[in-house]
């Protein structure tokens, strides 16, 4: 018997309505989605620190999710995990002409990663109208289920793959500066508006986030055309706004005081104490 069917048969146990665990048998697929979504993270999170142990225990906890997944709609007469492993390897090989040959032996051949992305997409494409689909826009098929920001890289991606696309960082952050002035205004307005108005100060606040979410969308605009991955880019951000906080409650502690009640430039002060140590590599 293979790990795999170890895992099957564990996966099976849990989900026994009678021998099972009481937790495992009361999910569905609604339940264990955001389950799924976070062992995927934790997965990425693990290749950020380069902890390749606990990468082998997240992949495992995200293959956990597919074997969970397909359990339930094994159970439900849908599908089960030889079907998923099926279909995947005939995506697979049918999205990669240019390595897998065709029934005559035929390879595809492509110039580049860029062409072969080209070609990706324009399968994509193909296997959408095979299938039915009424949607003929370039961006169909993006999936509204991704993290808002993946989902803009995706539009900005499919959309760059016709030409409109800025050919370089440098007109987005003159983009950016655009849409901060955008914001600025907003902000301004909203200091000017009656505190009563209350349909004032709503429609203010709609126009607020509007112009915010341009500034996102224009941010993973250049992350995509400076080539840093946004995602790694913002945890990392966070990661060192975390450190850093850290060290600031630790050198207020070492000062036999604490953060809270201090007035902002005392914490500010702590904050570029912070910052040094770790420029000087001591956290």
């Amino acid at each position: 018997m293979s790990k795999i069917d170890d895992l099957l048969r564990i996966m099976a146990a849990l989900r026994d309505p009678a021998r099972g665990c009481p937790w495992d048998v009361k999910q569905n697929f609604d339940t264990i989605a955001p389950y799924t979504i976070e062992e995927a993270y934790e997965v990425a999170d693990a290749i950020d620190r380069k902890d390749y142990a606990d990468l082998r225990d997240e992949l495992g906890d995200l293959l956990l999710q597919v074997v969970f997944h397909a359990r339930m709609a094994e159970e439900a007469g849908h599908f089960a995990f030889a079907d998923v492993v099926d279909a995947i390897c005939e995506k697979m090989v049918r999205r990669h002409p240019h390595v897998f040959p065709d029934a005559d032996g035929k390879l595809m051949s492509v110039d580049d990663a860029d062409a072969q992305t080209a070609a990706w997409e324009d399968l994509k494409r193909r296997e959408r109208a095979d299938k039915g689909g009424d949607d003929t826009s370039l961006l169909a098929g993006i999936s509204r289920g991704l993290p808002e920001w993946q989902r803009a890289y995706k539009l900005q991606k499919r959309a760059s793959t016709i030409g409109f696309d800025w050919a370089d960082p440098g007109p987005v952050l003159d983009k950016m500066q655009e849409e901060i002035g955008e914001v600025r205004s907003e902000l301004a307005a909203a200091a000017t508006i009656d505190a009563n108005d209350v349909a004032a100060k709503t429609a203010n606040h709609a126009r607020l986030a509007d112009e915010i979410g341009d500034v996102l969308f224009v941010a993973v605009n250049l992350a995509r055309l400076a080539k840093v991955d946004y995602s790694q880019a913002l945890r990392a951000a966070n990661a060192k706004f975390e450190r850093r906080f850290r060290r600031m409650e630790t050198l207020a502690q070492a000062d036999g005081t604490r953060l809270d009640g201090k007035s902002l430039a005392e914490q500010d002060a702590y904050w570029e104490r912070a910052k040094a140590d770790d420029k000087a590599g001591l956290l």
